[in-house]
């Protein structure tokens, strides 16, 4: 045994400095957030966008700050403190661009040439009342720059495009700080930097919530099961190492952490529990039967060592099939949690492994064994299944077919506000600016002049009117913008100012004098909308989270309009910008996700029927762990919770976790016949040895994701409930219908 105890120390020793020196990374752990994280991978859209922002930019370098005053923006102290927070914004690290209506004014056309009117006199107090029934008039700022009620105005900046965390938290900084400087209370703000800096901070509390939530229950559970304090901080100890290892490589590989990283304390726990116990309770039952512990150890790592690694391997295989998304956030998911399940395989069959050998009988062993209570009740669900298999066959089928008909229901109509902290400052102030200017969403609609036109010529820009007119009677979409802007504003200044001009020139000749003075005078303004060489030209605006569905035909209305009632010799309309991106994964979750479980079923399937060498266990294996997956998809449709990007990890979580239960249960099975049991021994062995083991798994598991329950991330709330419900009906179907498929399917020799 001497050569067992330098191992044993070895292990020990190896295991404990990998930790320490994982621990030393964690600092360097990245955390990030970007929406392009969840586009499509090769998809024409993208590749039409990446074009696009080369002539235009991002369309989400923006930030909008709204400060609101009651009852009155038009408040002399009020305007005067905005307008002085409107001028210093302009020096904000990172901003290229300031507007407000205290530093816009209108254009006119004297005898002299060009002058200006300020939109708002802020010194004269006795023109509010004027000023601000001309802004309504007009209507080009209402929604944008201030809302309808004259409550709230906004200062609009434009960033630097992609902007990255660090430079996003000295941007906001600066923009709190001065608001406080200049007494401005009541603010709300939207727009990428904010996104970023909020996500990435409930990132951060999360993943240190979830691993003390579920650290501390997984400890109590254990606890009650085992009654041993030793055992339960060998399990603990084993468990944590294991996840500080992981984490550490994360940091070590350069990883960054997107809004899913809460799942990887939580997903190495439960994982790590499942190895623990499975390897534990083996242990101990040879203990109790008085093997000497190096004995013990042995015979428990020859029996469940490689069911475990089989196990592991599968789970691992359930996030590999999330490489078949087009996402590369569920991409990276997938792997990292299939690199998680092997860590913490290897470190529970060598460090818990050690562990246990090191620590004398009457420590393992507890106060008071409960195994002949859990044999018990075990064995009494075998003989329901024995003297029930047409009632248990007949709930099975009425079950899957409530399965497929909830499935057939679920909804893509995601809503992005979902995705923001329950009760946060974001998501306060992403509804108000959902209320009262026009939404969050870009809209973003690239004309393409066809046949030698020009996007400057005026019977494309009637072509531009034409789209402009009919966009503004879709009620989701507001703050329309498009090239025709700055003609309209000097057909306006060309007319003493008078609203009713903010149209189009009625004339070609007219349009192009105008065209002269807006390269002349409105240069920059013509680049927002127009390419370098005039082939191409932008409209943009807001759109209010109305759903994917019901946004996706917005896109087909707009597109088909373009098709049929303007010029296509002249122009060609595509919608384009990272919203629709955003909104484009439904139509691959579906597919990527259910030929990724595809491809699982089958190479699980395969392996089993390598490991087992009976083609019928692929039948016996593979039934019980599709339920599971058909349930949580019914599960979103029946509490009405749309499919969207995240969820999709739920099938691949589900199908990697309840196949472990079905391999260990098979396993222990036909252990039990090579040693030359009849079937039903085999069965009774199976519930008495390995029942107690998959229901102490499922119990931790259940409570692990429950953990997520305490999330303030709607969609981890989600995932955490649908995964705990649909382990629980995984496990109820090994012990229920496994039996019966064993006896109906095998028959003894």
């Amino acid at each position: 045994m001497n050569h067992l105890s330098l191992i044993k120390k070895f292990c020990i020793i190896l295991f404990v400095g990998l930790g320490i020196f994982a621990a030393t990374l964690l600092p360097n752990l990245k955390f990030s957030f970007d929406f392009s994280q969840f586009f499509p991978e090769k998809d024409q859209d993208l590749e039409f966008y990446k074009g696009f922002v080369e002539e235009f930019g991002t369309d989400d370098n923006f930030l909008l700050i709204a400060i609101e005053q009651d009852p009155t923006v038009f408040e002399p102290g009020f305007l005067k403190r905005f307008r002085a927070f409107s001028e210093a914004s302009k020096d904000f690290d990172y901003v290229t661009e300031s507007a407000s209506l205290t530093s816009l004014s209108y254009p006119l056309k004297t005898s002299f040439g060009y002058t200006t009117l300020p939109i708002i006199h802020i010194e004269d107090s006795l023109a509010y009342a004027k000023d601000w029934e001309k802004i309504k008039e007009d209507g080009l700022f209402i929604n944008s720059l201030v809302d309808e009620k004259g409550t709230s105005m906004v200062v609009a900046l434009r960033t630097l495009d992609d902007l990255n965390y660090e430079q996003s938290e000295l941007l906001l900084s600066q923009i709190r700080t001065s608001l406080k400087t200049y007494e401005l209370e009541e603010y709300h703000i939207l727009g990428r930097a904010f996104f970023l800096e909020a996500i990435v901070e409930m990132q951060k509390s999360e993943v240190l919530k979830t691993s003390v939530i579920a650290a501390i229950l997984v400890l109590i559970i254990l606890l009650l099961v085992y009654r041993s304090l030793p055992l339960v901080l060998i399990s603990m100890a084993s468990i944590s190492l294991s996840l500080v290892i992981f984490m550490g490589i994360l940091a070590l590989w350069g990883k960054e952490l997107n809004a899913m990283a809460a799942f990887y304390p939580v997903l190495m726990l439960i994982v790590g529990t499942s190895d623990v116990i499975h390897i534990t309770d083996s242990f101990i039952r040879k203990i109790q039967s008085g093997a000497e512990r190096y004995t013990a150890i042995k015979s428990s790592l020859s029996e469940v060592g490689l069911t475990t690694l089989l196990t592991s391997v599968t789970t691992a295989i359930g996030f590999i099939t999330l490489l078949s998304s087009r996402l590369l956030s569920i991409q990276d998911f997938g792997i990292n949690a299939a690199i998680g399940v092997i860590v913490a395989y290897i470190t529970v069959i060598f460090f818990t492994g050690s562990l246990l050998i090191s620590l004398p009988e009457k420590a393992l062993l507890g106060r008071k064994s409960v195994s002949k209570k859990w044999v018990n009740y075990l064995l009494v669900i075998n003989h329901f299944t024995k003297i029930h298999p047409r009632a248990i066959l007949l709930g099975t089928l009425i079950f899957s077919g409530l399965c497929f008909w909830g499935i057939s229901l679920v909804s893509t109509n995601y809503e992005f506000k979902r995705t923001l902290p329950n009760k946060s400052e974001i998501a306060s102030d992403f509804e108000f600016f959902q209320q009262n200017y026009s939404g969050f969403r870009p809209l973003e609609i690239a004309v393409m002049a066809q046949n030698d036109f020009s996007v400057l010529d005026y019977g494309v820009a009637v072509e531009i009117e034409k789209l402009m007119d009919y966009l503004q009677t879709i009620p989701s979409i507001g703050n329309l913008q498009s090239s025709n802007l700055p003609f309209k504003i000097l057909h306006k200044a060309n007319n003493v100012n008078k609203s009713d001009f903010l149209t189009m020139p009625k004339s070609a000749s007219v349009f192009e004098k105008y065209k002269k003075d807006v390269r002349r005078l409105g240069r920059k303004e013509l680049e927002r909308f127009v390419n370098s060489d005039g082939s191409m030209a932008r409209i943009n605006g807001r759109l209010q989270d109305i759903g994917t569905d019901n946004l996706k035909l917005v896109y087909q209305n707009i597109e088909n309009f373009a098709q049929t009632k303007l010029d296509t010799n002249m122009i060609k309309v595509r919608v384009t910008g990272k919203s629709m991106l955003l909104d484009k994964n439904s139509e691959y979750i579906r597919g990527s996700l259910l030929k990724g479980l595809f491809y699982g079923l089958l190479l699980i399937g395969l392996l089993m029927v390598f490991v087992f060498r009976n083609f019928k266990m692929f039948v016996i294996s593979i039934i019980p762990n599709i339920l599971p997956i058909l349930f949580a998809g019914g599960v979103l449709s029946f509490l009405n919770i749309p499919l969207e990007a995240s969820l999709s990890v739920v099938f691949a979580i589900v199908f990697g976790i309840a196949v472990d239960d079905t391999i260990h249960f098979l396993g222990k099975y036909k252990l039990g016949i090579s040693q030359g049991l009849t079937q039903e021994e085999a069965l009774e062995k199976t519930f008495a040895h390995t029942g107690r083991a998959l229901v102490i798994t499922t119990i931790i598991l259940f409570f692990g994701f429950m953990v997520m329950l305490f999330s303030i991330h709607q969609p981890s709330i989600t995932i955490g409930l649908i995964i705990s419900v649909t382990l629980v009906t995984a496990l109820v179907l090994d012990l229920l219908l496994l039996p019966v498929l064993i006896r109906k399917l095998i028959k003894e020799a």
